[in-house]
């Protein structure tokens, strides 16, 4: 069994917040979690500039802005993510194998440029928001595991290094894609939290025993009274 400050180190704090909020909860886990994820609304907000502070209190930044429109504009949003020293970022795998492609090396010139170490790139497969029914609103006819199967092989063969993927692909996911993929994980919840907007779930033990490379989590840990408390309990 992995030790639990192995598990710790693997574990991907959501700072879904705003400027003064993100930073009290990562002042107070400096030295104890490893990773931050800046998404949309904290990046929309403040800029390139969190990263930069976020790296300077000595963590590694996760940037998932969910990356989706034409290859040219895709390679350049992915190399200046990377410049930044990004050190993973996520891309929508439906935009398909050209965007995909343009996404890993727009990342790899954004690096070489910065003289930084090139990100990992990961494919978005289905949100874990998202249901059967959600899929059929949109024109999705595909079963949902089997949607989130091909567009996960479609990543991996543009060239990406993994996917996010809700807990309740992991299992499969690792099967196919082997054990040298990363899977990322939201939609993690401890024992008895409220699962809020996430309809496909796990708490932190059962992701990590499905083979889950690194586990995001958010509000359990960013809404309690203690954040470093709740941190250390995750696996408690």
């Amino acid at each position: 069994m992995e030790d639990i400050s192995d598990r710790l180190k693997r574990v991907v704090v959501a700072l879904d917040l705003d400027y003064d909020e993100a930073m009290r909860v990562a002042r107070q886990l400096q030295g104890h979690a490893s990773w931050m994820k800046v998404g949309m609304t904290l990046f929309y907000a403040e800029g390139p500039a969190i990263v930069s502070k976020l790296k300077d209190l000595g963590f590694k930044v996760f940037i998932d802005l969910k990356l989706f429109d034409i290859p040219h504009q895709v390679s350049g949003a992915a190399a200046s993510l990377a410049a930044l020293g990004a050190d993973l970022i996520t891309v929508h795998a439906i935009g398909g194998q050209s965007m995909l492609k343009a996404a890993v090396a727009g990342a790899s010139e954004g690096a070489i440029y910065a003289n930084v170490t090139a990100p990992k790139l990961l494919g978005i497969t289905v949100v874990t928001s998202m249901s059967q029914d959600d899929l059929a609103d949109i024109g999705v006819s595909r079963d949902l595991d089997e949607q989130v199967s091909e567009l996960a092989a479609l990543a991996m063969k543009a060239g990406l290094n993994g996917v996010v993927a809700s807990p309740q692909e992991l299992v499969r996911l690792r099967g196919e894609l082997g054990n040298e993929a990363l899977v990322v994980t939201p939609g993690i919840r401890p024992a008895g939290s409220d699962s809020n907007d996430q309809t496909r779930t796990a708490t932190p033990a059962e992701a990590f025993d499905d083979g889950a490379s690194y586990i995001v989590i958010g509000r359990p840990i960013t809404a309690a009274a203690d954040p470093l408390a709740a941190f250390n309990a995750l696996f408690d």
